[in-house]
């Protein structure tokens, strides 16, 4: 549903224009019904609201007395925000959330498919370049769910 990069400017309130091009469906798929919230690598997450509803579910039936499942619901749940596209396509990221992703004026828009990811823009290039260089994580066995897929 969502791809590509997309290099957007936050304003002075801290309000970003959603890309032309997925104005429509967001408004089709959710009506302009969002839900922002955090990611692990210091990103946010940005989701149609029946999208978010799903994964809530997920999140909502982990088992609580597990450290890791408490940790995720803690901070994706935790930190989840209803947010509305106005009527210029532009929402509002709540302060809280720019702060934790470091947001200032030039962010990038990932799409994910189902989602955006939401970077400021020098993390953004810092964090590709490194991947696309290969790291520790190369060294580890790929998931099974990955090992037929071919690109």
């Amino acid at each position: 549903m969502f791809r590509g990069v997309n290099t957007v400017n936050l304003d002075a309130k801290g309000r970003l224009a959603v890309p032309t091009r997925y104005r429509e469906r967001l408004n089709e798929r959710c009506d302009g019904k969002l839900v922002i919230t955090v990611d692990r690598d210091h990103c946010l997450l940005l989701y149609p609201l029946p999208d978010w509803e799903d994964i809530e579910r997920k999140l909502v039936r982990l088992p609580s007395l597990n450290k890791q499942a408490r940790k995720l619901q803690r901070l994706l749940i935790g930190h989840a925000t209803d947010i509305d596209i106005d009527g210029h396509g532009r929402l509002l990221v709540p302060p809280p959330l720019r702060e934790f992703a470091n947001l200032d004026k030039r962010v990038v828009m990932i799409g994910q498919g189902n989602k955006f990811e939401i970077w400021n823009e020098e993390v953004w290039a810092e964090k590709r370049d490194t991947w696309l260089a290969g790291d520790e994580d190369d060294k580890l066995p790929l998931p099974a769910d990955l090992e037929s897929l071919s690109l």
